[in-house]
């Protein structure tokens, strides 16, 4: 895509839907775990070749620069150029595209 010159105007986003546990449950496996997860972006005005946030030594809590799914959604649609603090109106109701969330301003420094 970068040697086509796609990545102008495409964003790449490759995530799973949750992380896992860090500890093995007693059937051997690992557990859904929403508090740790990993995202990798490209294109679209991210910035290559940065890591945000930190982890714990097990992968099992946030240590550094935690970013909420909701920061998430709100760097997507930056990147897209879609205004992620605008409000739609559905049956005369306003329905924010994302609460709370802030753009993850370094990939785009």
């Amino acid at each position: 895509m970068d040697q086509r010159g796609l990545l102008q105007t495409t964003l790449l986003l490759v995530i799973g839907d949750f992380g896992r546990t860090p500890k093995i449950n007693f059937s051997g496996g690992r557990d859904h775990w929403p508090r740790n997860f990993s995202v990798a972006l490209a294109g679209a005005g991210i910035q290559g070749g940065r890591v945000i946030g930190k982890s714990d030594s097990k992968a099992g809590e946030p240590t550094d620069r935690p970013i909420s799914i909701e920061d998430l959604g709100a760097t997507i649609y930056t990147a897209l150029g879609i205004d992620y603090s605008k409000l739609y109106h559905a049956n005369g109701r306003p329905i924010a595209i994302n609460k709370e969330g802030q753009p993850v301003q370094e990939l785009f420094s």
